[in-house]
Formats: C-alpha cells, sequence, structure tokens
C-alpha cells in the first residue's frame, strides 16, 4: 500500500511512516461512526471489529506484520498468566514480562538508531504495556476483599474472567492501538455494553442511551489536531530542538537563542498535540470519553483526553504543567506503580517514588537523554514546591478579596518561568543523546541550572527560614503543599531528605 502514501509524503515533505500513521489515525473517524452503530446486543461483533481494524492498520498499512505477532504475544501471554497464576506475584510476573519484551524492543530501536519518524512496534507496543499491566492488577483487586481496595481499584476490579475474543477486542481497541489513549477493561467493557451512558438514559426519548453532542466534540478535535499537524509540517523544519547544536545556532546572541528555542519547544510539541487529540475525537466518536452533562445539559466527553493544551502552554505553574501532559500514563504510573510497591499501611515514600521513576523512565526507552530528563525534574520540582509554600502567602488575597495585581503578577511570573523552565529540561527527551543535550544546554548558557539551582540555594541558605519567620510575623499562613501527582518526573529532593531523616531516626 505504500504507492497511496508517497506522493502524498513527498509533497508535504513527511515520512511515508508519518503520513501512514496520521491516515490510520483519520481512518479511525469514519470507522469510530460504524463501531458506535453495532448494537449492545452484539459485543463480540464490536470484538471484532475492534480486532480487524487494528490488524488493518498493523499489517497492511504500516507493514508491521512481526509487529503484530509479538503484541499478539504479549497479549496471550498477558491472558494465560493473569488467569492461571492465583497469588499476588500475579501483576508482577505479567508486569517483568510485558516491560521485558517492551525494554529488548528499545534496545533494537536503539541499536538500529532509527528516529522518531520511523513507525515501528515500541509507539503501539508502549500502549499495550499499559493496558495489560492494569488488566493483571484489576485481575487481582477482583481476587482480594473489597474492604482492601481503594476506591479506583473498587471501581476498575474485574471479578468475572473475559473470554479469549472480549480481551482481544480489549486489547487491540482500534482507536488507541497506535498512540493511545490506554483504557482500563471495566472502561472497555462499559463501552461494549453501554452502561457508561447510563445517566444519559431517558434523555431526548431515544431507544439507546448515547447522549447527543458526541460529534460535535470528536470533529472539533478533530480540527484541533489538524491545526496542530499543520503548524508542525509548516514550522517543524524550521523550529526544533535540534537546530541548537547546529552551527547557525552559536552565530545569534543569547537572547535570540533563548527566544528561538522557546518556540522551538513549542513546534515540537504540536506533534504530540496533534496525534493524542486526533485519536481522541476518533475514541470519542466510538463512545469513550463520556463524563456526564454541564450546567446547561450538554454532553461532556473529557475522559478519552492525554494532554490539556492551554494548561500546559499557559500553566499556573509547573506542578499543573506536568499533570496536563501524558495524563493517562501518569494515571498508570501512579496506580500500578506507586500504590503497588507501597506496602499496605504505610505512606509511599522515597522508595515508591523512584520505583515509579524508573519504571516512566524504562517504560519511555533506553536513551540517555530521557534520564537526564527526568531526573533533573526532581529538582524543579523542588524548586517549585518552595517556592510556593515559601512566596505565593505573600501575594494571595483575603478569602473573598478580588484578584490583586501582586497575585497577577505573580501568576504570570510563574507561567513564563514554568515555559522557559519546561522547553530546557524537555531538551535532552527530544535529542536522546547525552552529548547532543549537553551542548544544547551549552549553548544556551545552562540557563535552567541557573534558574533552578539559585532557587534551590536560596531557599536552602536559610530563605526558606527567613520567609518562614516573615509569614508568622505577618499572619500568613502557607498552604499544605502536596507532592505532585504526576508520576512521569523522579520524587522533589525534599522527599529524599525526609525519607533519608526517616531512615536515620530507626536506625538509632
Amino acid at each position: 500500500m505504500d504507492a497511496l502514501f508517497v506522493p502524498l509524503a513527498s509533497a508535504v515533505g513527511a515520512s511515508v511512516d508519518q503520513i501512514k500513521l496520521i491516515s490510520c489515525l483519520l481512518i479511525a473517524y469514519p470507522l469510530g461512526s460504524l463501531f458506535i452503530r453495532i448494537p449492545s446486543s452484539q459485543p463480540n461483533l464490536k470484538h471484532c471489529f475492534n480486532l480487524l481494524v487494528s490488524v488493518f492498520f498493523l499489517i497492511p498499512v504500516l507493514n508491521l506484520s512481526w509487529g503484530f505477532v509479538q503484541l499478539l504475544g504479549s497479549v496471550l501471554g498477558t491472558y494465560f498468566i493473569a488467569a492461571n497464576v492465583k497469588g499476588p506475584n500475579m501483576p508482577w510476573i505479567v508486569f517483568t514480562f510485558v516491560m521485558g519484551h517492551l525494554t529488548i524492543n528499545h534496545i533494537i530501536r536503539a541499536f538500529f538508531n532509527l528516529s522518531y519518524e520511523t513507525v515501528e512496534v515500541t509507539g503501539p507496543q508502549m500502549v499495550l504495556a499499559m493496558k495489560l499491566t492494569t488488566f493483571a492488577w484489576n485481575v487481582y483487586d477482583g481476587r482480594v476483599a473489597p474492604e482492601d481496595l481503594d476506591k479506583w481499584q473498587l471501581q476498575k476490579r474485574v471479578t468475572t474472567y473475559p473470554t479469549l475474543l472480549e480481551f482481544l477486542g480489549y486489547s487491540f481497541y482500534f482507536p488507541g492501538i497506535l498512540v493511545g489513549p490506554y483504557l482500563d477493561y471495566a472502561s472497555y467493557m462499559s463501552l461494549i455494553d453501554e452502561s457508561l451512558f447510563k445517566s444519559a438514559e431517558g434523555k431526548g426519548g431515544k431507544e439507546r442511551a448515547i447522549p447527543d453532542g458526541r460529534k460535535r466534540v470528536a470533529y472539533r478535535k478533530m480540527l484541533n489536531g489538524l491545526v496542530f499537524l499543520g503548524i508542525f509540517v509548516v514550522l517543524g523544519p524550521s523550529f526544533y530542538y535540534g537546530i541548537a547544536v547546529t552551527p547557525w545556532f552559536v552565530t545569534k546572541g543569547f537572547l535570540y537563542r533563548m527566544a528561538y528555542f522557546q518556540l522551538c519547544g513549542f513546534i515540537e510539541r504540536s506533534k504530540y498535540y496533534a496525534v493524542w487529540t486526533l485519536t481522541e475525537g476518533a475514541s470519542i466518536l466510538t463512545g469513550l470519553g463520556f463524563t456526564g452533562f454541564g450546567p446547561s445539559g450538554e454532553s461532556t466527553w473529557e475522559g478519552a483526553a492525554n494532554v490539556k493544551f492551554l494548561e500546559i502552554e499557559v500553566p499556573s505553574n509547573f506542578k499543573v504543567l506536568l499533570d496536563s501532559w501524558n495524563i493517562n500514563t501518569n494515571v498508570w504510573l501512579r496506580e500500578c506503580i506507586y500504590k503497588r510497591v507501597t506496602p499496605k499501611g504505610k505512606k509511599p515514600g522515597f522508595r515508591s517514588s523512584m520505583l515509579t521513576f524508573g519504571t516512566s523512565a524504562l517504560w519511555h526507552g533506553i536513551a540517555m537523554g530521557y534520564y537526564m530528563t527526568f531526573l533533573f525534574g526532581g529538582f524543579i520540582t523542588t524548586a517549585g514546591r518552595l517556592c510556593r509554600a515559601n512566596l505565593r502567602p505573600f501575594v494571595l488575597p483575603p478569602p473573598g478579596a478580588p484578584m490583586t495585581m501582586t497575585k497577577r503578577i505573580y501568576d504570570w511570573t510563574g507561567t513564563i518561568l514554568s515555559i522557559a523552565i519546561l522547553n530546557y529540561v524537555a531538551a535532552p527527551f527530544m535529542l536522546l543523546s547525552f552529548a547532543d543535550s549537553v551542548e544544547a544546554w551549552r549553548r544556551l548558557h545552562w540557563y535552567g541550572f541557573w534558574m533552578v539551582g539559585s532557587s534551590l540555594a536560596f531557599f536552602w541558605l536559610g530563605g526558606s527560614k527567613f520567609l518562614k519567620a516573615l509569614q508568622k510575623k505577618e499572619g500568613k499562613i502557607a498552604e499544605k503543599v502536596v507532592t505532585p501527582e504526576s508520576h512521569v518526573m523522579p520524587p522533589p529532593l525534599d522527599d529524599v531528605a525526609d525519607e533519608f531523616k526517616e531512615l536515620q531516626k530507626r536506625m538509632k
């Protein structure tokens, strides 16, 4: 089928693989409208539809025949292990099996130095790894006493083991097979039997409970995704992180380089906005993502979102930014790693955070750039928490009072600094190699390290103590700073310090 895509790829200056991927995401829209027309009384037909469409995407279109065999192997292996291993180690056996397979393919990708423009098995496999490990934990939760589970675990637990066809339909849910969204088994089955739309029953006098407004939201997502895609296609060749290591970049002044680099960051992220928004729209057309009704009675479809564009590009602080990026991966890391490695009856600490960080890094790949980004993120989250705890109380207006100019200046300063530090820390994530990452940072005069390092030095060398005393003197009450829920970054360093102090107490 390559002959169908080569002319378009040549016309827009993109790789054939990229054109194929976008074509699959767009084809999923009319197929999503067909899928939702299959009545809930025919669930097996829905499962078969998912499986057949995914096979069509992976084999004839993307030429991933061997990739499909590998994905199928992971699916069947998980299905067998979860069904036959009854003990508490079952989810960890599945995790080792699935993540080990993914890591091998990450190593192969690195060995052949494949660029992100090449579509191969690791992309779909990363999505599948989240689904399969989540399923294993959901099955385990279905075998333990309900009183031992939290709210999320109770909602998602699997008490009736699925048939092989049901599990294949779940694993190969076609709108999310290539780039997400990841979903749990309970959510998938509520889509199949249409219990997801229970709150819509009786509205509009329709025979089926599927609420109105789905197409409007879905095609708006498609339009937004195409706009982001257009931005990337038109501006991507001129604005990309790799330009920081070209001879041209050093011919410019520092302020020009820094400003140019900020635009590079947005353009680089636009390709993620494009694919995630496109696949969100296709998922909505199948019915996934329904979250109820708004105050005016309109249906809302926010459950399939993987990114919140405005809260990333105009964030109030770095924590909000992290929580709005790759949302479903954050959920997976929190529910299937962070909570699960914490001993029962204890609060998650440094060990839980570091194991979660390690899983996140390994899930992304083996390139050194990933680890550079995540490691520096620990320092960034620490600086952010210290700023919020020590500075924010001074600018908060009294309860019930209108927003002050001081608070607005504080918020806008936080937005500008968050974006600047995001573009700095994200560079290694895209450049991948250690040498290119260090060279890019050097040509930016290490501004991210100066921003974060000077903040930490100020707070740790007496600034926190002084500001806390001043808060007490002026009657300012600091808000409790909660550990960020985003687990794609390592723990803040103050969490590490607290854990170390606790360890010293135990040793005494």
